[in-house]
C-alpha cells in the first residue's frame, strides 16, 4: 500500500493527547505491592488494594501501621534511615523479609522519594540464587566482551538484541532508535521464528507520546508482565498530606496507560519490557521486548538488562564515531583544505567561493549561498536570489547555537514550496549573528520510500460528533509511504563539519583583526611621528627662509642700482620663490596641526556655518559674477565648527577659482536615503547618513586626474594660473572629513563642472557600527 503523505498531525489536538497524566494513574500493576510512607516513623499513608493477596493484610489494617510492624528484621529500618539523605541507587534493591500469617515471605524492595513522600514497592522474590554478585558477573561478562568486539553500531545493536532475548526469553527484542522528529526505526532485532519481522520498519512519533518519552528518560527500565491484568487502585486515592494524586514517575509498578494497552493488544503483545538508552543526556532509543503471553522477569535479570543497556549507551559514542568513517575522513580532509586556503587569504569569503566544490562537499550539498553585509554570493544549485533574500530573515529566527537544519524546508517554511526541487533540505550556519552573516547549504528534493509498521494515518479516528481523536492502529503490517518535499537528512558528521568550519572562520577573523589592530597601531604611531616631524621641520624652516627673503628684499632696495636688469630679475625671482616656499611651509604646518588638534564636537547648524564661510568669500570675490544655490536648508550635524567652516571655505573657493565661465554658480546641498538622485555608488557609500555635496559649473577635472587631486601639493595647473595656490586645500578638506569618520570623493566632467561629495559621522556612532 502506498500514499504520498501522512495525515497532517496538526488537524487534531495533539496537545491534549500529550497531556494524558500517565505519571499519576492512581493504580499499579498487580504483580507487586506499593506502600506510601511518611517519615521519620515510616507510617503507612497509602497502600495498593492488593495487599491481602501478597502480604496477608487488608489495606485498612496496613493504614494503621508503620513499616516496622511488617518487617522481620528491624535492622532494615536503620539501613533505610541511614540512606534517606543519599542516593537511593546505593541501597536498591532491598531484600526484605515480611511477616505473613506467621510465615516469612521474601520481597525485592525498591524505595525512592516522590516529593516529601517515601514510596516502597515490593515484589515477591522469584530467584533462589543467593550468590547475587557471582550470578550477575557470569551473566554480564560474556555480553560485555561481545559488545567490545562489535565493529559497528549495527553489530553492537544486534549483539544486545540477541543477548537480552537469551537472558529474558522474550519472543521479540528490538533496538528502537529515535530520529530528530520523534519517530523511530527498528535497527536491530532478535525474534521467535514464528512471528513477523519488524526490522527496518518506521514507527510514528505518536506511538510513544512526549510524556512517555519523558518518563523513559527518567526511569531506565519498565516492565509490563501482563498488559491485560486488572490494575490495582491505591487506597486512599489521594495522598493524605498533599491532597493530590501520587506522582508515580519513578515507580516500576505504575499501571499501564489504556491507550498503550490497546496498542500492545493490537500488536498481539501480552507482556513487554523496555530499557532506555540515554546518550549525551537525551533519549537515544529503547531496547523494546515483546512477548505474546504473560511473562514476569525477575528483579535480578532486570538489573542485568538495565546494566547492559547503560553499558551499551556508553559504547554508542565509540560505535557512532566509526559509522561512515571513510566519509568522515573525507569531510575532515575537505575542512583542512578550506582552513588552509582561508588562512592564506586576506578575505575568507573570497577563499570560500574560490573553490565552491569544496564548500559544497563539506556537508554533501548541491547548492550554497554566502550572505555577508547584505551581499549574496551563490554557487551550485540554489533558489533564486530574491527567494534567498526572503528566506534569510526567517532562517535567523530559527537558528539555535549558531545552526539550523531541516530536510523538509517547505513544511516549516511554506514559501519554499516553489523551489523545493533544489532546496527541500537546508543547513544554515550563522557566522556573525549581529551582522546576519551566514552560510546556507541546500539539498534537492529526493523521493523516498519509507516502510512503516502499519498505516500511521489510522491512528486518527472520526468520532460520531465529527471530531478527530487518536487511537492505536489495528495492523502493524508493512505499509509504504512515498515521501515528497524531503531531502536526504543531514548526518551528524556533516553538522559537526559545518560547526567546525564556523569555529575556524571565527578564529581566522579574530587573528586577522589582531593583525589589523597591530598594523593600525603601528600606522597611528607612524602618523603621529610624521605629523610631529612635519610640524617641527616646517617650524624650523621658517626662520632661515624668512632671513633669505628679507636679505633678497634688502638687496633689491639698497643695491638695485649696482646690478644690471638680469641681476635685479634674479633677486626678484628669489624673493618670489621664498614667498612661495613660505606659503608651502604654512600649508604643511596647517595640515600637520589638523591631525594633532583636539576636535570640539557639538551640534552645528550647517546653514550658519555655510553663511559664515560665504560672507568671507564674498569679500574676496566682490567683482565676480557669482550665483550661490542652496536647494534646501541643511541639517544640524555633530561636528567641529572651526574645521567644518574651513571645509566649506576650501571647497567653495576652489569652485570659484577653477571656473572660466562668464556666469559662475556654486550649489551646496545634500542627499538623503530617500533622494531620487542617489546612484548605486552613493547608496553603497552611505545608506544611513546625509551625503553633502558642493557642485559647480567650472573647468572640471580630467578622469585621469581624479585619483590624485587629494594628494598634498598636487596641482593640475601652473602655479600662476587660476589664482595660484599651494595645492594643499583638497588634502586639508580630506583630512577634515576623515577626522569626522566620513568619506569624500569627486565626480567631474571636463569643461562641464565638478561635484564633491562627502559624509560626516560622529565618533560614537562610528564605534557602534
Amino acid at each position: 500500500m502506498s500514499k504520498s503523505n501522512l495525515l497532517n498531525e496538526q488537524t487534531i489536538d495533539l496537545a491534549e493527547y500529550n497531556k494524558e497524566p500517565i505519571h499519576t494513574p492512581g493504580t499499579i500493576q498487580p504483580h507487586g505491592v506499593l506502600l506510601v510512607l511518611q517519615g521519620p516513623q515510616f507510617k503507612i499513608q497509602q497502600v495498593s488494594s492488593n495487599t491481602f493477596d501478597l502480604l496477608g493484610l487488608q489495606p485498612e489494617e496496613l493504614l494503621k501501621k508503620s513499616l516496622k510492624d511488617l518487617l522481620v528484621d528491624l535492622e532494615q529500618i536503620k539501613i533505610i534511615k541511614q540512606y534517606l539523605s543519599r542516593d537511593f541507587e546505593s541501597i536498591n534493591p532491598l531484600k526484605l523479609a515480611i511477616k505473613n500469617e506467621g510465615k516469612t515471605v521474601n520481597f525485592d524492595g525498591i524505595i525512592h522519594r516522590s516529593g516529601k513522600a517515601i514510596i516502597l514497592e515490593l515484589e515477591p522474590v522469584l530467584s533462589k540464587d543467593k550468590n547475587n554478585f557471582l550470578s550477575f558477573y557470569h551473566l554480564v561478562r560474556p555480553v560485555i566482551v561481545l559488545m567490545q568486539k562489535a565493529q559497528t553500531l549495527h553489530d553492537l545493536c544486534q549483539v544486545i538484541a540477541m543477548e537480552i532475548r537469551q537472558l529474558t526469553g522474550f519472543d521479540r527484542v528490538m533496538i528502537y532508535r529515535f530520529s530528530h522528529n520523534g519517530s523511530g526505526t527498528v535497527i536491530a532485532e532478535a525474534k521467535n521464528k514464528r512471528i513477523a519481522p519488524f526490522m527496518g520498519l518506521h514507527f510514528p512519533d505518536l506511538d510513544i507520546p512526549s510524556q512517555a518519552k519523558r518518563l523513559f528518560s527518567q526511569s531506565f527500565l519498565r516492565l509490563i508482565p501482563d498488559a491485560q491484568a486488572q490494575p490495582v487502585p491505591l487506597i486512599p486515592t489521594l495522598n493524605p498530606t498533599t491532597k493530590q494524586p501520587l506522582d508515580m514517575s519513578f515507580c516500576t509498578l505504575r499501571s499501564v496507560s489504556p491507550c498503550h494497552i490497546s496498542y500492545l493488544e493490537n500488536m498481539g503483545v501480552r507482556a513487554a519490557m523496555s530499557i532506555s538508552l540515554i546518550y549525551q543526556q537525551r533519549l537515544w532509543g529503547l531496547i523494546a521486548c515483546h512477548h505474546q503471553s504473560p511473562k514476569h522477569v525477575s528483579y535480578e535479570i532486570r538489573t542485568v538488562c538495565e546494566f547492559l543497556g547503560q553499558a551499551m549507551a556508553l559504547e554508542l559514542a565509540n560505535k557512532e564515531e566509526h559509522e561512515n568513517l571513510e566519509y568522515k575522513l573525507k569531510l575532515r580532509s575537505i575542512q583542512a583544505s578550506l582552513i588552509d586556503t582561508m588562512t592564506q587569504s586576506d578575505n575568507f569569503v573570497d577563499s570560500l567561493v574560490a573553490d565552491s566544490s569544496c564548500l559544497l562537499d563539506l556537508v554533501g550539498a548541491q547548492g550554497v549561498a554566502l550572505y555577508l553585509d547584505e551581499r549574496l554570493i551563490c554557487a551550485g544549485k540554489t533558489p533564486k536570489e530574491a527567494d534567498i533574500y526572503d528566506l534569510i530573515p526567517w532562517v535567523h529566527t530559527q537558528i539555535d547555537n549558531h545552526i539550523f537544519y531541516t530536510d523538509s524546508l517547505s513544511k516549516l517554511y511554506p514559501p519554499a514550496t516553489p523551489f523545493q526541487s533544489v532546496a527541500s533540505g537546508l543547513l544554515a550556519l550563522s557566522i556573525a549573528p549581529n551582522r546576519q552573516t551566514s552560510i546556507l547549504w541546500f539539498r534537492p528534493e529526493g523521493l523516498q520510500t519509507v516502510n512503516w509498521g502499519g498505516d500511521p494515518t489510522t491512528q486518527v479516528e472520526v468520532e460520531a460528533s465529527g471530531n478527530l481523536r487518536l487511537s492505536p492502529r489495528k495492523s502493524f503490517d508493512l505499509w509504504q509511504e512515498t515521501v515528497r518535499q524531503t531531502a536526504l537528512p543531514w548526518l551528524s558528521c556533516e553538522i559537526e563539519a559545518a560547526l567546525e568550519l564556523r569555529s575556524s572562520i571565527v578564529g581566522i577573523v579574530l587573528q586577522k583583526a589582531d593583525e589589523l589592530a597591530r598594523v593600525n597601531l603601528e600606522l597611528a604611531q607612524s602618523n603621529q611621528e610624521l605629523d610631529a616631524f612635519a610640524y617641527i621641520a616646517s617650524h624650523d624652516l621658517k626662520e632661515p627662509l624668512r632671513g633669505i627673503h628679507n636679505y633678497s628684499s634688502l638687496l633689491i632696495e639698497d643695491y638695485a642700482q649696482l646690478l644690471d636688469q638680469e641681476g635685479v630679475s634674479k633677486l626678484q625671482t628669489l624673493a618670489r620663490l621664498t614667498q612661495r616656499m613660505e606659503n608651502l611651509i604654512e600649508s604643511l604646518l596647517h595640515f600637520s596641526r589638523l591631525g594633532r588638534v583636539e576636535l570640539f564636537m557639538q551640534p552645528i547648524d550647517l546653514n550658519e556655518a555655510l553663511k559664515n564661510a560665504l560672507d568671507v568669500l564674498r569679500i574676496n570675490h566682490t567683482s565676480e559674477a557669482l550665483e550661490i544655490r542652496i536647494p534646501r536648508p541643511l541639517p544640524v550635524v555633530l561636528c567641529d565648527p572651526t574645521q567644518i567652516n574651513e571645509l566649506f571655505t576650501n571647497l567653495i573657493s576652489n569652485a570659484i577659482k577653477y571656473n572660466n565661465k562668464a556666469q559662475k554658480w556654486v550649489e551646496i546641498g545634500y542627499l538623503d536615503a530617500d533622494s531620487a538622485q542617489l546612484t548605486d555608488r552613493l547608496t553603497k557609500t552611505s545608506a544611513h547618513h546625509p551625503i553633502f555635496y558642493v557642485r559647480d559649473n567650472g573647468i572640471g577635472i580630467l578622469e585621469k586626474h581624479l585619483g590624485t587631486i587629494f594628494q598634498i601639493f598636487k596641482r593640475l595647473h601652473a602655479s600662476s594660473k587660476y589664482g595660484g595656490g599651494t595645492g594643499a586645500g583638497l588634502t586639508i578638506v580630506r583630512k577634515i572629513v576623515e577626522r569626522h569618520h566620513g568619506k569624500i570623493w569627486v565626480e567631474s566632467i571636463a569643461d562641464v563642472g565638478s561635484t564633491f561629495y562627502f559624509t560626516l559621522k560622529d565618533e560614537e556612532e562610528n564605534d557602534a557600527r
